[in-house]
């Protein structure tokens, strides 16, 4: 009773504060996951819709998943791919006013380094050194060539260094203090389209327009944007039947969405950057022998999978895929067969196992904050039974399940998970997920050991040759396809109600959308809040 209670003056509060900030054209949407704000540790998809709409980056993608330029206006490679070399724009401001730099680029490396989060590992033991040798002009020196740099620079958010040093708290780092990790909690320091005016990370981020954006803004874009979190999925449904939220998120249960569906709500889509996995921890008995998860992948129903993700008769949240890669995701393999369950030879397989009848009892846990895991969870239980092995549902909310992959001990044997590409390069997907020095964080709950898992990562991330490159993924994921760390559920297509009078053109004409970037689409300063 006092859970309800809790729950609904944390809803009215969440309400309350959005009333009272709103102006102007206002966008409210929803995300089920706590908001990052400070860009140094932000990693998933909520971090991402505040990233790439509060700070800028040196590069962006288009829709087939090209790098383009964004603040740097160009770049040149050195010969043997170790130095890089950015020119920037000379109109990009903070949100104080004052001009993007090198000298923030370089601060912005810096600091991430430091921290140690987010997407540090991207860059962490790559560049030796960044330089900025004037205003306009960035310099990133290599330790030996890495093809997925100029990728992953999309996911190096550009801070304000004055900003930042202005706000300082006791710390760790020195003469930096806490390299400005309270301020950044709360607050931002970027030169985005939008800026944050209020941000509690459990019920609400509030952002106001930034007149003076360089890029400028669609005619009907939002001068106000709510971003609510962990909203119950009735009362989303409740609100956008009083048009009082705009658009929905993604983790909706199947039979709301369709609800609002019937009632006229049309729908958004959004694929091509993400696989649900039942990722399967390959260091706790009895998920540890690999006959074991190669039974359980062959006793998976994926056709029954995709049942439960039909919306309409002409909406479905995914599709079959072969591997760990979304189709037609850069390096996926298209000659790879999409799976069938085979209940006789995971038998079969299973009795190859070191495991008797009485020690095949596992967990699968599935993430409170998204219903539909549920019934993925209960499909495992069901189909796994029938081949001996016991299975117990746990639900887990999310903030727990991170803090229990950070050790292979803690990690529940099965987990269901979401997986998006931070950007456009299978290396993004990969390496996070099955490089055994990339172990303990909920991108990682296979903690696969492979040696040649391992040695094909490391080999994908030196080749520049593109076709080379493709011969080594391939490879990596009849590897993977191979040892099982995970069942490869589907490919996602991620689904959005929304009121009738809100556009956003990346998602309603896939041809503009940005091509392998988790989260990419949600450019707020696109979208329309039409009249």
């Amino acid at each position: 009773m006092f859970a309800t209670i809790r729950k609904a003056t944390v809803t009215l509060l969440v309400l309350c504060l959005g009333a009272a900030f709103a102006q102007g054209r206002l966008l409210r949407l929803d995300e089920s996951a706590a908001g990052e704000l400070d860009p140094a540790k932000a990693t998933d998809y909520a971090d991402s819709q505040l990233m790439f709409n509060v700070y800028d980056a040196l590069v962006w993608a288009d829709s087939g998943g090209n790098i383009i330029p964004h603040v740097a206006e160009s770049w040149t490679t050195s010969e043997d791919g170790t130095v890089y070399t950015f020119r920037l724009r000379d109109d990009v401001t903070f949100h104080d006013g004052s001009r993007l730099t090198a000298s923030d680029v370089v601060f912005s490396l810096e600091r991430m380094l430091a921290i140690g989060q987010g997407f540090s590992y991207l860059f962490d033991g790559w560049v030796t050194s960044v330089e900025a040798p004037d205003d306009t002009t960035v310099v990133f020196t290599l330790s030996q060539p890495y093809a997925p740099f100029l990728a992953s620079l999309v996911r190096l958010p550009i801070v304000n260094e004055d900003v930042v040093r202005a706000n300082l708290q006791p710390g760790d780092f020195g003469d930096l203090g806490d390299y400005g990790q309270a301020f950044l909690s709360t607050n931002d320091a970027g030169s985005g389209a939008y800026t944050v005016v209020a941000h509690n990370p459990q019920e609400l981020t509030v952002m106001r327009r930034f007149d003076d954006y360089f890029l400028g803004f669609a005619e009907n874009a939002p001068d106000e944007v709510h971003l609510r979190y962990s909203l119950e999925a009735a009362t989303v449904r409740a609100l956008m039947s009083r048009r009082e939220h705009d658009i929905t998120s993604q983790w909706l249960p199947t039979e709301v969405l369709a609800a609002l569906a019937r009632e006229g709500f049309p729908i958004y889509t959004e694929g091509g950057t993400s696989v649900f996995y039942i990722t399967l921890n390959t260091q706790r008995p009895p998920t540890d022998d690999a006959h074991v998860r190669r039974a359980i992948a062959l006793a998976f129903d994926y056709d029954a999978l995709i049942s439960i993700l039909a919306v309409t008769p002409d909406l479905s949240l995914g599709q079959k895929v072969a591997g760990p890669l979304p189709n037609g995701f850069p390096g996926a393999d298209p000659s790879l067969p999409l799976p069938e369950r085979d209940v006789a030879a995971a038998r079969a397989e299973l009795a190859q196992s070191s495991y008797g009848p009485s020690e095949l009892t596992m967990d699968i846990a599935w993430v409170a904050e998204v219903p539909m895991e549920e019934k993925v969870a209960l499909l495992f239980q069901q189909n796994l039974a029938e081949i001996g092995i016991d299975v117990n549902i746990v639900r887990v909310p999310w903030t727990l399940l991170t803090e229990q992959a950070a050790n292979a001990d803690t990690t529940p044997h099965a987990t269901t998970v979401f997986v998006s590409s931070p950007f456009p390069d299978p290396d993004a997907q990969l390496y996070s997920m099955y490089h055994s020095e990339a172990a303990g964080t909920w991108l990682s709950m296979s903690w696969v050991n492979d040696e040649r898992v391992d040695a094909l990562l490391n080999q994908g991330r030196l080749e520049t040759d593109p076709q080379e490159r493709e011969r080594i993924y391939h490879e990596l994921q009849r590897r993977l396809l191979d040892i099982r760390p995970a069942i490869f559920g589907y490919d996602q297509f991620a689904a959005f109600a929304h009121q009738p009078n809100v556009v956003v053109p990346t998602l309603e004409d896939h041809s503009r959308s940005v091509g392998g970037v988790m989260g990419g689409n949600w450019l707020f300063r696109l979208i329309e809040v039409r009249d």
